[in-house]
């Protein structure tokens, strides 16, 4: 009962720090996009098109710089990078209100900066552990949760305290410094990794250049075919993010403020639900491989209830919730429960953090090329039909790569599981 009622009480504790602190992440980067800053626009493209691009632009750059950070950081270094990346972040919203247009669209791109840094140093205190799938899935359903509600306290500051659109960000953000720095404080209050965890799960070590290399080489293919469809899920996700209230005015809910949260929070439940349940598969390779199972459910939901939607035979609201959940079903397991399960099954040498930001990086670069794609390439096409569009591309996309990656990776495991048979028989003779 003793064992049974700690290990409760760190699920708990880890789950609160890990959920709080990312959450409050979140009212530091995406109050922004509930404003509309309509009639503006710079060099010809739309402004507000501009503000998303230079914040991601960024981010981007965040995530490189991160692949070698992120990688290297040592325990002792994580809550003053944390706490010092969240102040820059405001800092730089409250420059976003004083300087003049367009200058300010400069403000959005060192927001940007300090704000990729820190998924990575929050999931380092999650990683490696036996319990990081549950641990993961409370991590993740911040991120869907959070950008839901912190568009609703904006739009609730511009409409309820006749906050200004470029005021709203830093006022927003402001209100969750001090949240912020309690769960900073219960982060740093988690307990190292036991022998357990790294008897299960492998011991996450800094990595070296060499060791990047190394990882690099030896899983290539797989890893550049996972990168291409990341690049294009994070695409989506940041374009159904960024202009949700588009999306959602033009299938008929204008003006409402509690769709945001309603919708994401359904998603958020569901999808945590079935990915904390993964933690009960012990077996690591399993684990893997259900998780390409789950990825190719989500794009043909994504796909198929696209499909129904435009035949008429789905409720705009609904089809919104099952993109959402095939969205966030294909998402969260790159963020942290893939490659924290494929460190583990291969006994690699490493973090997954290194890997997460690789795929991070590419994705946000997608991200920015399917903004520029839109307003240039695609400048008529409404919103809707845009994101229409990105359906059926991503699903298409996903179910080919994910099927190959499953293919691989099950024949790369087979020739390490009898390559280890043989070794251990020779040694027998």
């Amino acid at each position: 009962m003793q064992t049974k009622s700690s290990n409760l009480k760190f699920i708990v504790h880890a789950s609160i720090a890990s959920f709080g602190a990312y959450f409050c992440m979140y009212a530091f980067r995406k109050p922004f996009s509930v404003a509309t800053f309509e009639n503006l626009s710079v060099l010809n493209i739309d402004y507000k098109i501009i503000l998303i691009i230079a914040q991601v632009l960024g981010y981007t750059l965040s995530k490189f710089l991160g692949i070698k950070i992120i990688s290297e950081l040592k325990a002792e270094k994580r809550v003053r990078y944390l706490i010092g990346l969240i102040l820059l972040a405001e800092l730089a919203l409250v420059l976003f209100a004083i300087l003049p247009k367009p200058y300010n669209v400069i403000a959005l791109f060192f927001n940007g900066l300090p704000l990729g840094m820190i998924w990575g140093i929050v999931f380092s205190y999650l990683e490696g552990r036996k319990f990081t799938e549950i641990l993961g899935v409370a991590l993740c359903a911040s991120f869907i949760v959070s950008s839901g509600i912190v568009k609703s306290v904006g739009l609730y500051l511009m409409s309820g305290w006749q906050i200004s659109q470029f005021w709203m960000p830093a006022v927003t953000g402001a209100l969750f410094i001090l949240p912020l720095l309690f769960f900073a404080w219960l982060l740093e209050k988690l307990p190292v990794t036991t022998q357990e965890d790294k008897t299960m799960r492998s011991e996450r070590l800094p990595m070296s250049a060499k060791d990047r290399k190394q990882l690099l080489l030896s899983f290539f293919i797989p890893i550049t075919g996972i990168v291409i469809f990341y690049t294009v899920l994070t695409a989506f996700r940041d374009f159904r993010d960024n202009f949700a209230r588009e999306l959602w005015d033009s299938i008929g809910y204008k003006g409402d403020i509690s769709v945001y949260t309603t919708s994401e929070t359904i998603i958020a439940v569901v999808v945590l639900l079935i990915l904390g349940s993964t933690f009960y598969i012990k077996n690591n390779a399993k684990a893997l491989y259900l998780y390409h199972f789950l990825i190719l459910t989500g794009v043909l939901c994504i796909g198929g209830a696209t499909l129904l939607f435009q035949l008429e035979l789905l409720n705009p609201f609904i089809w919104m919730v099952i993109c959402g959940f095939g969205l966030y079903i294909c998402y969260v397991p790159f963020n942290c429960l893939f490659f924290d399960r494929f460190i583990a099954m291969f006994k690699i040498k490493g973090n997954a953090g290194f890997l997460i930001y690789i795929a991070d990086s590419f994705g946000y670069l997608g991200s920015i090329t399917a903004l520029l794609y839109k307003n240039f390439g695609q400048a008529n096409l409404s919103w809707l039909d845009f994101f229409v569009y990105g359906a059926y591309t991503l699903t298409i996309l996903g179910v080919v790569i994910m099927l190959g990656s499953l293919l691989y990776f099950k024949k790369a495991y087979r020739a390490k599981v009898t390559t280890i048979q043989t070794k251990l028989h020779y040694e027998k003779i």
